[in-house]
């Protein structure tokens, strides 16, 4: 039973949590689950979404190709979140691309129990705009952190960030293994800068590697970086 929303622990991270009983049980019988192995795509940008994407499992890169045909990962999307509602709601196209770096479950829910239970569900509707809100304030804080701060602090701030929110593994190196590429495009730089800066990381034993694999050796030198001490 464990795939019925009604009884799924994940919607407590979402907006899903609004909604009534009954509302959850149209939502169980509407969805879909997709199984999604790393490197898939769940969608790409300029998609129309029928629906939004609730994970249950796993991590999902978005991003959004700039000019010059470099990927910027704007989120890395895990466990509770709920992808496509800004489209959905705003019946655009999707802004932005979705693609799996970890092996991925997600429940495919469509677009007409979200807005049916939008139109009749006011604290599902305020529980959506909180969300969107709190994106919207990542967003700005993503715009801030490229413009004041420098590739190295930014790359020692991505990898505790790996750190904090997906953990480690029994091994000492962070959960969840993100190429150098997929590095490169959460900071915002060319990857052979972001390979140069991890080995010197590594040189001044603030890290140590293993393949792609990265653990953090000193903490706290990565923190005074990233504040820029």
């Amino acid at each position: 039973m464990e795939s019925r929303c009604e009884n799924c622990i994940i919607r407590q991270f979402n907006s899903l949590r609004a909604m009534s009983k009954e509302e959850l049980k149209q939502v169980s019988d509407s969805k879909t689950t997709k199984i999604l192995k790393k490197g898939e795509s769940l969608f790409e940008e300029g998609d129309k979404l029928n629906g939004v994407y609730c994970v249950r499992n796993g991590v999902s890169k978005l991003s959004k190709l700039s000019a010059n045909g470099k990927d910027q990962i704007v989120k890395l999307a895990s466990k509770g979140e709920v992808m496509g509602q800004r489209s959905v709601i705003a019946e655009e196209i999707t802004n932005l691309s979705a693609v799996a770096v970890s092996d991925m479950e997600v429940c495919f829910i469509p677009k007409e129990t979200i807005t049916h239970t939008l139109q009749k569900n006011p604290n599902f509707t305020l529980e959506v705009l909180r969300h969107m809100a709190h994106d919207l304030k990542e967003a700005d804080d993503v715009i801030v952190n490229i413009s004041q701060k420098t590739v190295k602090q930014r790359i020692a701030e991505a990898i505790l960030y790996l750190k904090n929110n997906f953990g480690e593994d029994k091994d000492g190196f962070l959960a969840l293994t993100l190429s150098r590429e997929d590095i490169s495009n959460v900071v915002g730089t060319a990857t052979e800068s972001a390979i140069r800066i991890i080995s010197e990381f590594k040189k001044k034993g603030l890290i140590h590697t293993s393949g792609k694999k990265i653990g953090i050796k000193d903490e706290k030198k990565l923190q005074d970086m990233v504040e820029g001490f």
